[in-house]
């Protein structure tokens, strides 16, 4: 027993001369959470993450039998929902939690904008969730073609559509994303490249980064708690701050499961390009307060087309987005600065009402 003891103490301090993990330990154990009336907002984050493991490993099981394929798709999701034991219930499971998953980023995002989190030295962290934002959105556009069904295949002709649109470059990027002229197979082989290589790539040097700068400087305090003149309390993130975030993935992994069996993700029928499109065809939610938006403006906007006035919102929106940090001035003096809160407000009532008016206009 003592041999054992002193042959695992060996390759303990082997590995850690080579990878450091003490100097990794040391850090974990000295990291500290602020305590305050907003602290809630801080488990956000880690519930994103949470959901997007979640989406790792379903999405590795549902590749053991997907073939991406115009031919098979539709067929091999439909055999994994039908002969596949608890493959109806993976592939809920992977759909239910992409949309949480996203319904959570937003969530966070909005905390952490309201609660001036993007201050410095934290403009980067928040350069990069903007830019995680971006790619689950991507994530949600790309895989939502693979099962090879009638709407998403109409939604997807829809969304690209969009890109044509764009000035001078608006023929190529169509052709990029549709791999010709049309949504054929060959858009589908390029959506599944880019939702389980392209994305997966790039998001996870991106999550380093920000999960590294989120290390680096720790989790920001509101203004008003700043202000306050009150001692702000903190809590060992390990384990207190650890367990509490485990207790809110383990009931999140209980309602995934509960939402999979209770209401399972239905597959539709397969795609036709010579059927017509399904009445009321619209995209996923996260992309419908968009969607409504470009149905709402006029063909025509004195001489400029109002669809193309519509994308060009969105992108300067995207990019504003991306900037906050730097356009909110006052924030980074440390002065409560109540212009870009209001139009904060007043973006998350038009996400909102945009998007009912999309379910039920």
């Amino acid at each position: 027993m003592i041999a054992f003891e002193t042959e695992k103490s060996s390759a303990a301090a082997w590995l850690n001369e080579r990878l450091g993990f003490d100097k990794l330990a040391e850090l974990v154990r000295h990291k500290q959470v602020p305590q305050h009336r907003h602290s809630l907002w801080y488990y956000l984050g880690g519930m994103t993450l949470f959901l997007f493991i979640i989406q790792i490993i379903t999405g590795i099981l549902l590749l053991l039998y997907y073939r991406p394929t115009a031919e098979a798709a539709f067929e091999s999701v439909a055999f994994i929902a039908s002969q596949v034991p608890f493959g109806w219930l993976i592939r809920s499971i992977h759909s239910w939690s992409a949309n949480l998953m996203i319904f959570f980023l937003f969530v966070h995002m909005f905390s952490v904008f309201f609660m001036k989190g993007y201050r410095r030295p934290r403009e980067v962290t928040w350069i990069s969730g903007a830019f995680l934002l971006f790619l689950s959105l991507g994530f949600g556009f790309s895989g939502y073609l693979l099962p090879w069904n009638s709407l998403a295949y109409f939604a997807t002709q829809v969304g690209t559509d969009i890109l044509g649109q764009i000035p001078l470059i608006g023929e190529f990027l169509l052709k990029v994303a549709r791999g010709g002229e049309d949504v054929t197979g060959a858009t589908l082989t390029r959506f599944f490249g880019i939702h389980v290589a392209v994305l997966p790539m790039v998001t996870t040097f991106v999550l380093g980064l920000h999960l590294a700068l989120v290390q680096k400087h720790g989790m920001s305090v509101p203004m008003s708690v700043e202000k306050s003149g009150r001692p702000i309390k903190h809590m060992p993130f390990i384990p207190n701050f650890a367990l509490r975030d485990a207790v809110g993935w383990t009931l999140a992994l209980g309602l995934l499961v509960l939402l999979a069996s209770v209401f399972p993700w239905e597959l539709g029928q397969k795609a036709d390009s010579l059927a017509s499109a399904p009445a009321g065809i619209r995209p996923e939610w996260f992309f419908l307060f968009s969607f409504q938006t470009l149905k709402y403006i006029p063909g025509k906007i004195w001489f400029i087309n109002g669809e193309l006035l519509g994308i060009a919102g969105f992108g300067v929106g995207a990019l504003a987005l991306v900037l906050v940090p730097f356009l909110d001035r006052r924030a980074q003096r440390n002065e409560v600065g109540r212009l870009v809160s209001a139009v904060g407000v007043v973006v998350l009532i038009y996400m909102i009402v945009f998007t009912f008016l999309g379910y039920f206009a």
